[in-house]
Formats: structure tokens, C-alpha cells, sequence
């Protein structure tokens, strides 16, 4: 179940990374008609692989294939994955939803709409698998309850993603230019995603636990006992429910919350009816022990680890990315442009570094708070034997074997006979506690020194001209190999201007130009460079406005009829200036306060100033 977190996470980040295509790959008709053969070819592909494996149940039995049932269910969640992946960046299927109103406004709705071609695909494989599920679990949950169950376990990765996108987007509705402004910055993104994770923190379990539909656990001998355990450990919460995941056959039990107030004892009915009173306290003991060892504020801390990592390493991936020199000279030989090939490859290594973080180092963690929650039991009871039954109940009820690893867990296996070295001797438990401090000592220092890498690449004065000296160096190297591409001068000419090298820029852009003289980009961006530039020297109003007209004549877009405008008016051409600048107000989108300004100068030229509506 915890895997499906990890799918959902990925297909989040090969959505949000995708960059729009400069040029459809297909037209609409065929980019429909290959979506639908794909998905076709996918369900066929998943029901004949299900039946072959349910004859084999059949033939071979149910404890020799239950290995391979997991693996066939993984590796048909992998390929919905590959199939989402050529559904974005194949079929480019978002350039044609992106421009329709609603969603142009709440890029959120978007989102929504391409996760549930995601579910599409993974409700398909939970469908055709659940014969085989309801042999080797010998469970008699619906087939719909199956497939549901499993899609909401995904609720508490999606649900404050969901939350945190569409307040973002509600934001850039609202008239508050300095709001959004800053939350465009880096540190206003990491100080908008940190206060939006410690609200999630703390009120997510509530809104998580109705979107399970969770209920109260009546008042009885099971409740009270419950209550009982939790007033001796000294553990406050809310309410205690029962947990309806697969209906609630699962023997299981959980703890959400980090505060009192919204900190919920979640059970199954499995477990009331299966477990003896001795059992569930051990169960619920260990539930205790996450909260008492700290370990959903760990968990938090993790994501927040992630967040770090990812913001030191990615203009290092960026660069790294255009550097591999055969990896991107073979995806561009496919024809695709280069802002595909880095978009493209970003969102490789992206996900790569994602499940490299949480597969091993996420991973590493959450089976050694696990075994921590496991002798945690030691804590209010003399012996875990009853843990020990517990789980020796779950290998016999759930039809996997005992041994069966597990990524965030450790195998049924490993945890009793850990349970067993502890009964009898009790080092073993400061032994283990001892390793999870070290563990988690080490991963801070690491932390450290990768944040301040992340700082000083990103806000130092040294890392940002080491950045802007190696992409100078690479773009270099690109062009000696390329002296044709026109897109590498502009380039070059960008990034000369984002420093401030104007002299610089001057060349690059004008070497564009004569490879692209098409290029409206390009020509608005020397064209304002000669109108506006700093350094007088370098302005050129005559060569500003012929640039500035050829642009507009190209891409008539509000930022170029600025442009035009601003060279009209350089020239003393007011009246023209003032005319491309009302061109420019019209074309303009929600924030047209700079454009009102711009034209209000260029009025004031006529020495007319009118009001601006």
C-alpha cells in the first residue's frame, strides 16, 4: 500500500516538470487516437498477464505464487507510470487543455484531471488483479472496495498537494501584487511550501480521516481498554476510530497527529475481531510508541530534507544534465528542441534523485522507527509475546509469507525474531536506539553541509558566478561544436544580460539574429537593450526601432508592442510610441499596472497626459 505513495508522488513530478512543446508532435485526431490505443493496449497486456498468473495459482498453488503476484502487480503500476509519462510528454496531452479558461485560471484543475488518468490506469490494474487478490488473501471484499481502498491510501499524499496548489492559485487571482511577487522568489516558495507542511502537519489528520471515512469506535470493553493504555503511557488524542481501509479485514491499526487536538487511534475491525485483549494492547503499544519516539515529527522533518536537497542540487542537475554530453546529444538527435531535451532529462534525474532519497534513505529510516515502535512494547509491558502472535496472526491471515521483504518495514520474519533477541536480553533495544539516534545524527550533519552548498550556490556571491561561469562554459563548448544554432546565441546573450554584460550581449544576440532573423525573442531583447540600455555608449534608438518592428510584426505580444513602444518613444516618435503602447495595454494580462505606467510616460511626451483606464 505505501508503494502506491511512491506512484503518486512520481506522477505528480512528471507532471509538474513538464515544459509545453513548442509544436504539437501529432495532430489532435491521431494524438486521440494513439491515447486510446495505448490504453487498450494496456488493459488487454494486464488481463491476459492476471489470468496467466491465476492459472498458475491454480497449478502451482498459492504459498509458490504470491511472489510472483506482487511483482506483477508492481511492474503493471510501473508501466501505468512509462504510459503517463508518454501520455505528457509523448502526446503532450496538457498543450491541449492548457489554454482552455477554466483551467488557464486554476492550473490545479489541470493537475486533477491527469491524475485521474493516472487512477484510470491503475483502477484497471487493481480490477483486472483483484481475482487473484481474493484467492491468495482469501478476502471477500468487493472488487469496487478493493480498487477504492486502495485509491484512498493515496489521500495523504494528494490531499495536501491539492490543498497547497489550489490556495497558490487562488493567490495569483487575488489583486495582491507584493504577495505574489514575493511567493515568485525562491525564499517566498520555501517560506509559502514550510508554513503550508506545518499547517498540513497538524490539521491534515482530520480532513485525511474523513476522506477515509472513518467513524467513532463505539463505547464497550475494547474501547475502555484502549483508553486505559493510552491514560497509563500518558498519550492524549482526540478520538479513537475504526479505519474502514479494505473494509476493514486488514489487521492493523495507526496513529495520525502531531497535537492532541487532532491526533486520531485509527483501528481496523479485523483487528478487534481476530486480536485477543493482550494482542490489541501490543498493537496499540506500538502505535504509542511512534508518537513517544517522535516519529511523525521525524517523518516531517524528512519531507522537509527532501525540499533541501532538492533545492541545492537543482541548477547543479541542470547544468550536470546539459554536461553529459552523449545523453544529450542522443536525445537530441530525436529532434527534439533543447528546452524539451532539458525539461525532459530534469525530470529524469528528478525522479531518480526522489525514489533514490526515499526507497533507501526514507526507507532505511522508517524500518528502524518501526523496530523502534515494535520495543517500544518493553516500555509498558514485560514481554512483546503477544506482539509476537500479532504478527504471526497477520502472516497466517493475509496469505504472505513471513519472510517477504518489505521496504518500509522490516519482514514479519526479521521483527519477531528481533522481538525474540530482546526477550531475552534487553540491550538489544538500547542497542537499536542507539543506532536510530546515530543514523539520524549523521543524516542532520549531511543535511547541513547540503543546505549550505544549496545556500551558497544559490544566494552566494561565489556559487552565483560559478554557476554563471560553468553554463557560460558549457553553452561555449556547445557552440564551437554547433556554430550554426541560433538558439545557443540567444542563449549566451540571456544569460550576458542577467548579468549585467551588456557589451557582451551585444554579440551573441546579433550573430542570432543573422542565423534566425525570425526569431521575435531575440529581436525584442536587442531591441530594447539598444533603446534602454545603462551604459549610454551602447544605445542605439534608430537599430533598437528597426528590431522592435520586425518583432512586433512577428509575435504582436504585449511585452514586444512594449518594446516597440519604448523604441518609438527613444526616437521622439511620441505619437507612434503612444499608439503601440495602447496596443500593448490591450494585449496586456491581469497585471497591467507596469503597461499603464509605460503608457502614461509616453502620453507625457505629447505633453497630453489623459487618464489611462
Amino acid at each position: 500500500m505505501f508503494s502506491n505513495f511512491i506512484y503518486f508522488i512520481v506522477v505528480l513530478l512528471i507532471y509538474i516538470t513538464y515544459q509545453p512543446s513548442e509544436t504539437p508532435r501529432f495532430t489532435p485526431t491521431a494524438t486521440l487516437a494513439l491515447f486510446l490505443t495505448l490504453l487498450a493496449l494496456f488493459t488487454a497486456f494486464t488481463r491476459f498477464s492476471f489470468r496467466r498468473l491465476e492459472k498458475r495459482m491454480a497449478a502451482c498453488g498459492l504459498s509458490r505464487t504470491d511472489a510472483a503476484f506482487s511483482k506483477l502487480l508492481t511492474r503493471q503500476s510501473v508501466i501505468a507510470i512509462v504510459l503517463f509519462a508518454a501520455n505528457i510528454y509523448g502526446l503532450n496531452l496538457p498543450d491541449y487543455t492548457a489554454d482552455l479558461p477554466l483551467i488557464s485560471h486554476l492550473p490545479t484543475l489541470e493537475a486533477l484531471i491527469f491524475l485521474g488518468l493516472f487512477i484510470l490506469y491503475l483502477s484497471i490494474t487493481w480490477a483486472l488483479a483483484y481475482p487473484g487478490y481474493q484467492r491468495l488473501c482469501n478476502s471477500t471484499i468487493s472488487r469496487r472496495s478493493y480498487i477504492l481502498s486502495n485509491i484512498s491510501f493515496a489521500i495523504p499524499v494528494l490531499l495536501p498537494w491539492i490543498c497547497l496548489s489550489g490556495i497558490a492559485d487562488l493567490i495569483e487571482l487575488l489583486p495582491f501584487a507584493p504577495l505574489k511577487q514575493f511567493l515568485a522568489t525562491t525564499g517566498g516558495q520555501m517560506v509559502y511550501f514550510l508554513l503550508f507542511l506545518f499547517v498540513v502537519a497538524i490539521i491534515g489528520p482530520l480532513l485525511i480521516q474523513k476522506a477515509w471515512g472513518c467513524r467513532p469506535l463505539e463505547p464497550g470493553y475494547v474501547r475502555s481498554r484502549i483508553e486505559a493504555l493510552c491514560d497509563r503511557a500518558g498519550l492524549e488524542y482526540a478520538d479513537i476510530l475504526y479505519w474502514p481501509i479494505f473494509e476493514g479485514r486488514m489487521i492493523t491499526a495507526g496513529v495520525t497527529g502531531l497535537v492532541r487536538r487532532f491526533r486520531y487511534i485509527l483501528v481496523t475491525e479485523a483487528l478487534i475481531d481476530v486480536l485477543r485483549p493482550e494482542e490489541i494492547d501490543a498493537v496499540i503499544t506500538h502505535e504509542i510508541g511512534h508518537i513517544r519516539r517522535n516519529h511523525l515529527l521525524f517523518y516531517l522533518f524528512f519531507f522537509v530534507g527532501y525540499m533541501l536537497l532538492s533545492y541545492a542540487t537543482f541548477d547543479l542537475l541542470i547544468y550536470l544534465i546539459i554536461y553529459i554530453e552523449p545523453l544529450y546529444r542522443f536525445v537530441i538527435s530525436t529532434g527534439m528542441s533543447q528546452a524539451t531535451v532539458v525539461s525532459t532529462l530534469f525530470t529524469v534525474a528528478t525522479l531518480l534523485m526522489f525514489l533514490i532519497y526515499f526507497r533507501y534513505i526514507f526507507g532505511y529510516f522508517m524500518r528502524n522507527f518501526e523496530r523502534q515502535a515494535d520495543c517500544y512494547v518493553y516500555t509498558l509491558f514485560d514481554t512483546a509475546i503477544p506482539l509476537i502472535s500479532t504478527f504471526e496472526k497477520i502472516a497466517m491471515t493475509s496469505g504472505q509469507p513471513p519472510d517477504k521483504p518489505n521496504w518500509h518495514h522490516f519482514s514479519i520474519t526479521e521483527r519477531v525474531s528481533y522481538l525474540l533477541k530482546c526477550e531475552s536480553g534487553r540491550h538489544w533495544i538500547a542497542r537499536h536506539d542507539r543506532k536510530v539516534r546515530n543514523s539520524m545524527i549523521a543524516y542532520v550533519l549531511v543535511m547541513l553541509v547540503v543546505g549550505g552548498a544549496g545556500y551558497a550556490l544559490n544566494f552566494g556571491e561565489a556559487g552565483k558566478k560559478l554557476s554563471a561561469d560553468f553554463f557560460e562554459q558549457v553553452l561555449q563548448r556547445e557552440i564551437e561544436k554547433t556554430p550554426h544554432d541560433a538558439e545557443l546565441y540567444s542563449l549566451l546573450g540571456d544569460l550576458y544580460y542577467s548579468r549585467g554584460d551588456y557589451a557582451e550581449t551585444i554579440a551573441p544576440y546579433e550573430r542570432a539574429i543573422a542565423l534566425a532573423p525570425e526569431a521575435p525573442q531575440v529581436l525584442n531583447n536587442l531591441a530594447w537593450l539598444y533603446a534602454t540600455c545603462e551604459t549610454e555608449r551602447l544605445r542605439e534608438p534608430l537599430r533598437a526601432l528597426t528590431l522592435a518592428k520586425r518583432a512586433a510584426a512577428l509575435s504582436p505580444e504585449a511585452h514586444i508592442l512594449d518594446t516597440l513602444a519604448e523604441s518609438y518613444y527613444v526616437n521622439g516618435e511620441f505619437e507612434a510610441a503612444v499608439t503601440a503602447g495602447e496596443q500593448a495595454l490591450q494585449k496586456a494580462g491581469k497585471d497591467r499596472s507596469y503597461f499603464k505606467a509605460q503608457l502614461k510616460k509616453f502620453r507625457a511626451g505629447l505633453k497630453t497626459p489623459e487618464t489611462v483606464n
